[in-house]
């Protein structure tokens, strides 16, 4: 599956040009499978065995379940070739392995075909270790048993049709080919992972007060599941938001600058304090130099700040910063993605918050049913269950702006063909007509 890149991983290997990394949870997943096998699977699979024995199987079976995990996330990369895209790396984890795509294949033809090609690729490590298992003896049949059935489980559990799992894109295919629309295309397959999820983390519930086996696995794996589809969803939302937009659209074009003679007491209070941006581009002559941040300020002591000058601590332009006007807001986003993280998911958190509550004062924004149905609600639920339905197609952009009729705040609505509409979120609006009007042609 696709996913960001996990913190607290290190590289342990290059195959394929693909980093391959270990994130810590690994080493705890590792030590209890390898616990697990030595002290119970094997004693009772293999009882001739000595002690010893048990404990170098069940360390050779950790390792190379996940080297068959990883086998798993390099069948991604390998598909990945055939559309130039790259997989920035693979981190093995507590619950298995995620693979970081730049991008998606260009049609939903060609990813369902390929969907169908994974499968036999993944569940290659099952044929392997089942031929192993048929012709090995008796000493290292029970280990090449629990490889191939292990493996088999993978294979079958990532065909659930759940988006990111690899069924889940199969069916986001499917809905692509009829709907012709890549993101709603995505979310709704993201609704049904989390639909899924969802009924492991209840069914999980449901063994634990029962005394059945596994319930707390099939929570987490639950949880999992759920933070996963979450992750897809918003993904999505940001991708339709910023689609067809370009970098000439958002960019700041009554930039400040600073010059390179100026003192940092100077440029906080002229620049920094005033404007309250984080960073200015100094400029000379035409040319840029670099960019002094809060950061470089905040290295120099305050009673230096008077002979100190932007000159002294910028850092130095470089040529990767730049970006052509005409590029798409996403490319360029891809360009440094860890670093505007926070900052992507402060906007969408904006993004949803619609205005205010015309009952009670607290913010309104954008949700979604079970039903998987996007709706404006009241953030004071329950006390205030002021709800206004949205249109389930194109996307919803906040306006600051409410209606001159009922007070009710107003939205943006992009519609098919990328015509804006501005509409007043109150049905029962006296002015519903004169509020439904075109939009300003400018993008959100």
């Amino acid at each position: 599956m696709n996913s960001t890149s996990l913190k607290g991983s290190c590289k342990v290997a290059t195959i394929m040009g693909t980093p391959i990394r270990v994130h810590f949870s690994w080493l705890i997943v590792f030590g209890l499978i390898t616990w697990l096998l030595s002290s119970r699977y094997f004693p009772i699979a293999a009882p001739d065995l000595p002690i010893a024995s048990y404990w170098v199987k069940g360390l050779l079976a950790a390792l190379l379940l996940f080297a068959s995990v990883a086998f798993h996330e390099l069948a991604h990369s390998y598909v990945a070739q055939k559309y130039k895209l790259s997989i920035e790396s693979i981190t093995l984890f507590i619950f298995g392995g995620v693979a970081q795509m730049k991008g998606e294949p260009p049609a939903s033809e060609s990813r369902i075909l390929d969907c169908n090609r994974w499968p036999p690729l993944k569940l290659f490590p099952f044929c392997f270790f089942y031929i192993l298992m048929m012709n090995a003896a008796a000493g290292s049949k029970a280990l090449f048993a629990y490889l191939a059935q292990i493996n088999f489980i993978i294979g079958v559990f990532n065909l659930i049709p759940g988006f990111p799992m690899d069924g889940g894109r199969v069916l986001r295919s499917v809905i692509w080919r009829r709907k012709r629309d890549y993101f709603c295309a995505t979310q709704k397959a993201s609704i049904v992972e989390r639909m899924i999820a969802m009924s492991f983390i209840f069914i999980g519930l449901f063994s634990i007060f029962t005394g059945g086996p596994g319930g707390l696995w099939l929570m987490l794996i639950g949880w999992f599941l759920y933070s996963a589809a979450q992750a897809s969803y918003q993904q999505s939302t940001l991708q339709e938001t910023l689609s067809d937009i370009k970098v000439k659209d958002i960019m700041v074009t009554d930039l400040k600058t600073l010059s390179p003679s100026i003192t940092i007491d100077k440029a906080m209070d002229e620049y920094f304090l005033r404007y309250g941006y984080g960073g200015f581009p100094v400029i000379d002559d035409g040319k840029c130099l670099g960019i002094v941040t809060l950061k470089e300020v905040k290295n120099i002591p305050r009673e230096d700040w008077g002979r100190v000058k932007a000159s002294d601590i910028l850092v130095p332009h470089d040529k990767k910063w730049e970006v052509p006007m005409d590029d798409d807001v996403m490319k360029a986003l891809e360009l440094d993605k860890e670093k505007i993280k926070t900052s992507i998911k402060k906007a969408l958190k904006e993004q949803n918050n619609i205005g205010k509550c015309p009952k009670c004062g607290k913010n309104l924004v954008v949700r979604v049913s079970k039903k998987g149905k996007r709706f404006v609600g009241c953030t004071g639920y329950p006390n205030c269950n002021n709800t206004y339905s949205l249109p389930q197609d194109g996307g919803v952009f906040k306006t600051d702006k409410t209606c001159n009729k009922c007070g009710t705040p107003v939205v943006k609505v992009k519609t098919k063909g990328n015509r804006y509409w501005n509409m007043c979120l109150n049905p029962a609006c006296p002015g519903k007509k004169q509020n439904k009007k075109p939009a300003e042609p400018s993008q959100p």
